[in-house]
């Protein structure tokens, strides 16, 4: 279920907007994440969201608006907002859970310059069981070791701040968070890392669920070797994920470039 956001309007305004081409070039790599998550099943109705600050700016970000399918988004559909829930371009208004976790963990986690949220399948079926939902079983599940937080105290939908507020808390320095009866979110420097973290998320999580199926005892890692596979995973992530975006993008403009518009 989608609710709509109330604008403050007691709050002020702003005038400056932040360099067009730094925006439009976020426009273009956020609008290909919609696409790609879509084609992957890794949305749920109109119910999930991404946001990405503009880079140079500490209070604006781009944002999907309330009512707009993954598969529909465009680059220029997309919302550039304050973080009060102005928005300074574009039409429509942000879904009112979308902005209460993402605007908050903007402004109370300033690493957290990109910010996903999905309840895609199989990473939530792990939100949903008692215990830590992903294990170190998997050599994929291994790039996040040391990088999980997990939100226990589900209370209902964001409908105000103090759900992004606790979301913040509990992240500390996680990458991951799982929210517990809920769904996930990705905290990540750039739109490309946060890509493909959701991507090997939910690969991570469709392996455990599948290796659990079997009804055998699941062989865990030990910790020196998932420290250390952890360790050579970080060293090299951030140029692989800029690489993994690269390649989708490319795939996704030969099968379909209307995310561009």
């Amino acid at each position: 279920m989608a609710h709509i956001y109330q604008i403050d309007e007691s709050r002020p305004g702003r005038n400056d907007l932040p360099n067009p081409d730094a925006v439009r070039a976020a426009r273009e790599d956020l609008a290909a994440c919609f696409r790609l998550a879509a084609l992957h099943g890794l949305e749920e109705g109109v119910c999930n969201h991404f946001s990405a600050m503009i880079p140079g700016s500490d209070d604006t970000f781009l944002v999907n608006p309330l009512g707009y399918a993954f598969s529909e988004i465009t680059a220029s559909s997309l919302l550039l907002c304050d973080v009060h829930g102005r928005v300074l371009e574009g039409s429509g208004t942000p879904e009112a859970t979308a902005f209460h976790i993402h605007a908050q963990l903007h402004m109370r986690l300033p690493r957290a310059k990109v910010v996903f949220h999905t309840h895609m399948p199989y990473a939530t079926a792990l939100a949903m069981v008692e215990g830590p939902p992903l294990l170190w079983a998997g050599q994929t599940a291994l790039r996040f070791h040391g990088r999980v937080a997990v939100d226990e105290d589900y209370n209902g939908l964001a409908l105000d701040a103090t759900e992004g507020e606790r979301i913040a808390l509990t992240a500390g320095d996680a990458d991951i968070v799982f929210l517990k009866n809920h769904g996930v979110v990705v905290l990540a420097d750039t739109i490309a890392e946060a890509w493909d973290d959701l991507y090997y998320l939910e690969r991570a999580s469709q392996a455990q669920v599948l290796a659990a199926s079997t009804g055998r005892p699941l062989k865990i890692v030990p910790d020196e070797i998932a420290c250390l596979v952890a360790s050579q995973e970080a060293a090299g992530r951030a140029d692989s994920a800029r690489l993994h975006l690269a390649s989708a993008r490319r795939r996704l403009e030969r099968s379909d470039s209307s995310f561009l518009d």
